[in-house]
């Protein structure tokens, strides 16, 4: 029974029970909105760079083959993505709009 340590010995001063003082300074939170504003910008965004890789090597311009598939890969699985999100909201709409009030 010697071996035991006080309790205050155990506690870090700084416990994880404490509640950090609040900033007067608040970050705007993000709105499901902007979230969804910005992943459609980044599908746009990959897809128009799939576009470019895939019109230089067309025109016979000098391009690692293996670089234009991967963008296109890249946009391919962005967009279905995308897509599948898209189907998951609509249907849980209308799952939620089947409720009885």
């Amino acid at each position: 029974m010697s071996n035991m340590l006080p309790i205050q010995a155990v506690i870090p001063k700084q416990s994880i029970f404490q509640v950090p003082a609040q900033t007067s300074v608040q970050e705007p939170e993000k709105t499901f909105g902007s979230f969804l504003k910005e992943a459609i910008q980044e599908v746009d965004t990959l897809q128009k760079v799939s576009d470019e890789a895939t019109a230089k090597l067309v025109r016979g311009e000098k391009v690692d083959l293996h670089n234009v598939m991967v963008h296109a890969q890249k946009a391919n699985i962005a967009l279905t993505t995308t897509v599948e999100i898209r189907n998951k909201v609509v249907e849980a709409y209308q799952e939620i709009s089947r409720m009885p009030l």
